[in-house]
């Protein structure tokens, strides 16, 4: 059955190749992206506030309440068991960093099953009070459904990686009503690079994705009532990206310090335990963390200041604005480490809604505080906003995203101006402490990271050493009789011979002028075996090494071709530079006429 489907799709795509040119056939693929990814987007949020109003209202019991310190264990207990039990074949993975590593080393082909899984195990995590972000598992997702489709339509690397990108932005633009910002992150997060053929596709899966989500998700995020904003405001907003610039290099630290702590314990379900009793303690002590906390940056917004304490054991302070807010400042260290509390214990979710919950608080204070003391007035709102999109900038490392994202959001396009300044300061000042995101840093220590800026290593990482090895050398063994060989190797069109050992293992190479050299020099009846000839390789190379690392030992050692070998130091065959540059021009001509046909 699956071979006559197999033969089905391929007389569908032969059909549609002589009917539909590649550029029109990509934008209804894109059509069809964001269709599905504004439907996940809607079911998610949904599902997730479900879960959310169940256990707040539908609730009924005595002593629901004393529950709250362990409802957000229990929902990473759930997403932890169904990760465990339910995904029986592939890798269940978080965070947009396995998203990124799949489009720079695994052709963008994203496992089937992150379509459904995803969404289950965000909403139970997010909606028993995890304190994290639904955004990065929807996008993982949408990315699902898009890199699906076009691995099932048979569509190559840069196409499947361009549905890919279309399903995350739909998914976006379907999660907060902002088509904008949807192209905008699948171009500046997941894109390595990009022409202006592909924003057609990417208008339309983003836009397709907001107007299905809107259809059955229709709940406006924020609401901000501002009259534009003061040139002597200025001087203001700038000192405000400096504390939130800062703010992302702490967060930055916090979140490898976290990781560590959580990487040390090997048993899952020991993490669950360890990290949603915190988690628990954090949210009894400071209820804004329960879930996205999006509700608390709405009240902000509309004037009500004390809502961030107002539910918590300390709302009899609400009186003194100082202690509120103390408690509010709290609060934005509290939100950092719950979110990569429920991450490191096994949650699913993102930083991208705590980013925007700490950036709007940080804003906040900042604005409340200078209101305070009587230096200056200044619109509060205006701050919280404001907050919110240097936050997302530096802390992902996504100015635009976070410009952009946060204009459509609350509707502040007035606010422009203040956006652009204070996310390119934040974003530079988190950029000179650590070039690389929280999502992209560990890629690049990997030598994984597609870059903008090394065009050669993004093609390399697009190769694999598997397709450029040459198995055309002829093998001699260890104990062989050079004589016995001697018609053999010079026939051969190769100068120099892997030795191996009887069982396959590579041992080493028998040059060719040392094979003449001998037969010269020595008389006709004096023979020798390989081994007194054999010498050692300069370098030998794993089947799983990286091109760019092959050939910086091949500079490394002065030669044109190593040896290869598998995990068992089985010999494979030889690599050389010429098969590499020759892959090297094959990718870059492709790339060249992409989307041309």
């Amino acid at each position: 059955m699956y071979d006559n489907l197999i033969r089905a799709v391929d007389k569908i795509n032969s059909y549609r190749k002589t009917k539909i040119s590649n550029r029109n056939f990509l934008v209804v693929a894109a059509v069809i992206v964001g269709v599905l990814s504004g439907l996940a987007a809607a079911l998610l949020k949904s599902l997730t506030h479900h879960i959310e109003d169940f256990l707040q209202t539908g609730f009924q019991w005595r002593y629901k309440y004393y529950l709250y310190l362990l409802f957000p264990l229990v929902g990473i207990f759930l997403s932890v068991l169904y990760a465990r039990k339910f995904i029986v074949k592939g890798k269940f993975e978080t965070g947009l960093t396995p998203l990124l590593r799949t489009i720079s080393k695994r052709s963008s082909r994203v496992e089937l099953h992150n379509i459904y899984s995803q969404i289950i195990t965000a909403a139970v995590t997010v909606g028993f009070g995890g304190s994290t972000g639904l955004e990065a598992p929807v996008v993982t997702s949408g990315s699902s459904i898009g890199s699906n489709l076009g691995t099932f339509l048979g569509l190559s690397y840069r196409e499947v990686t361009l549905l890919l990108a279309c399903g995350a932005a739909g998914a976006i633009a379907g999660a907060f009503n902002s088509p904008i910002a949807g192209i905008v992150f699948a171009i500046e997060i997941l894109l390595p690079e990009f022409t202006i053929p592909v924003f057609i596709p990417l208008f339309l899966a983003s836009a397709t994705g907001a107007v299905v989500a809107r259809f059955f998700y229709n709940e406006q995020l924020f609401y901000i009532v501002s009259q534009g904003w003061e040139t002597r405001a200025l001087g203001w907003y700038i000192v405000l990206a400096g504390l939130i610039g800062l703010f992302a290099i702490y967060f930055i630290k916090a979140n490898y310090a976290v990781k560590s702590f959580f990487y040390k314990i090997k048993s899952p379900y020991r993490k669950v335990l360890v990290g949603g009793l915190a988690l628990g303690a954090l949210v009894f002590l400071f209820p804004t963390l329960y879930g996205e906390g999006y509700i608390t940056i709405r009240k902000l917004l509309l004037g009500d200041y004390n809502s961030v304490i107002n539910n918590s054991i300390f709302s009899g302070y609400n009186e003194f604005p100082s202690a509120m807010l103390v408690f509010t400042l709290l609060t934005v260290f509290a939100k950092s480490v719950a979110t990569l509390v429920t991450l490191g214990a096994g949650g699913n979710g993102g930083t991208f809604a705590p980013s925007l919950i700490i950036g709007g608080l940080i804003g906040f204070c900042f604005a409340y505080a200078i209101n305070l003391s009587g230096l200056a007035e200044v619109n509060v709102g205006n701050f919280i906003v404001a907050g919110m999109a240097a936050s997302l900038g530096s802390i992902m490392h996504a100015p635009l995203t976070g410009i952009f994202l946060i204009a459509e959001i609350t509707g502040g396009y007035i606010l422009m101006v203040p956006l652009m300044i204070t996310t390119a300061v934040s974003y530079l000042i988190s950029r000179g402490y650590q070039k690389h995101s929280i999502y992209t840093k560990p890629l690049a220590d990997a030598g994984e990271l597609l870059s903008h800026e090394d065009k050669d290593a993004t093609v390399l990482n697009m190769m694999k050493l598997r397709y450029v090895i040459e198995k055309d050398f002829l093998a001699v063994k260890i104990n062989d009789s050079v004589r016995g060989r001697l018609h053999e190797m010079l026939k051969s069109r190769h100068n120099l011979f892997p030795v191996l050992a009887d069982n396959g293992a590579f041992l080493g190479l028998l040059y060719a002028e040392d094979l003449f050299q001998h037969v010269l020099n020595k008389p006709a009846a004096e023979d020798i075996t390989v081994s007194e000839l054999m010498q050692p390789a300069p370098k030998i190379v794993s089947i799983h090494t990286d091109l760019k690392l092959v050939l910086e030992d091949m500079e490394h050692e002065n030669v044109w071709l190593l040896p290869v070998v598998n995990e068992e130091a089985m010999y494979v065959g030889f690599v050389s530079k010429t098969a590499i540059f020759n892959k090297y021009r094959a990718l870059l001509t492709r790339q060249a006429a992409y989307l041309d046909s």
